[in-house]
């Protein structure tokens, strides 16, 4: 295996590309290191982005936040403006793994390892976020269009992401990530739920809702959404986003939980999600 870390994102691009074997991008390497050790993966080059400014660095902008996708959660989580705009983003990024985990694990490497539980992929997608990939050429990607199946995403020999961007935060709006796991810590989730949502005059004017663990792919459930928006939040409609979220579910039975289950689970936690959002946006 051949190891490089390059100091420009053309470099990186374009050992990528020249690689006639596997190639893996290295952001914090708490997944790839582990499947590199249970011999899983056997690669022919290793791309260590670390060195390279635009992936080491938070920008905050008129439009939003542009994270390098080395970006660790620990890092994530000390940013003030980050944390005040997005909150649910990085208190989702912020439970992946222990502490040790946190200050290596990247939202980035988080989307691209692409695992159905994954946990800061809902909270992005909800948030609106979106992919910055780079390769022969630069295009900027919904995030919940990235992951194609488990495992599996859009991107191309030679790509890569070199940071995910966050719209700016506007008045009265907030979201929130919440998950449910077997364990209190320190587990995949079983169910993770994502929302985002702008307030006007107590009313709900929009929102975005993301579902995790509960089909093979991070899900936006758009009618989800449409059940909470005009309203101020009331039973009534909880009670149809819980049913909205719970019909979008195509889950799994395994070990950790059933199909039955996970779609109960995912209404519940639906509705305490809502209410921390629509609290956190100025909602009484």
């Amino acid at each position: 295996m051949r190891y490089e870390s390059p100091t420009t994102t053309k470099e990186a691009v374009a050992l990528l590309a020249q690689e006639k074997g596997q190639a893996y991008v290295l952001a914090g390497g708490t997944d790839l290191l582990v499947r590199l050790r249970l011999d899983t993966i056997e690669p022919d080059l290793m791309v260590d982005i670390k060195r390279i400014p635009a992936m080491t660095e938070i920008k905050k902008t008129a439009t939003g936040f542009k994270i390098g996708a080395a970006i660790s959660g620990a890092t994530l989580g000390k940013n003030k403006a980050l944390l005040k705009a997005w909150p649910g983003v990085v208190e989702a990024t912020n439970l992946i793994g222990s502490d040790q985990v946190q200050g290596r694990c990247t939202m980035a490497g988080n989307l691209c390892n692409a695992s159905p539980a994954a946990d800061s992929v809902p909270a992005m997608i909800a948030a609106g976020a979106k992919a910055i990939i780079v390769g022969k050429k630069k295009r900027t990607v919904a995030v919940e269009k990235i992951i194609i199946g488990p495992g599996q995403t859009i991107l191309e020999k030679g790509e890569m992401i070199e940071a995910i961007s966050l719209p700016a935060a506007v008045k009265n709006s907030a979201d929130a990530y919440l998950r449910f796991i077997p364990r209190t810590e320190m587990d995949i989730a079983v169910v993770g739920v994502a929302i985002s949502l702008k307030l006007k005059r107590g009313v709900i004017e929009s929102a975005r809702v993301a579902l995790g663990a509960v089909a093979p792919t991070p899900l936006l459930v758009k009618e989800a959404a449409k059940a909470i928006i005009g309203t101020k939040l009331d039973d009534e409609a909880l009670d149809a986003l819980a049913a909205a979220c719970s019909s979008a579910c195509n889950p799994i039975d395994d070990k950790r939980g059933t199909i039955e289950y996970r779609r109960r689970v995912a209404g519940v936690l639906a509705k305490r999600t809502a209410k921390i959002a629509y609290e956190r946006a100025g909602g009484k």
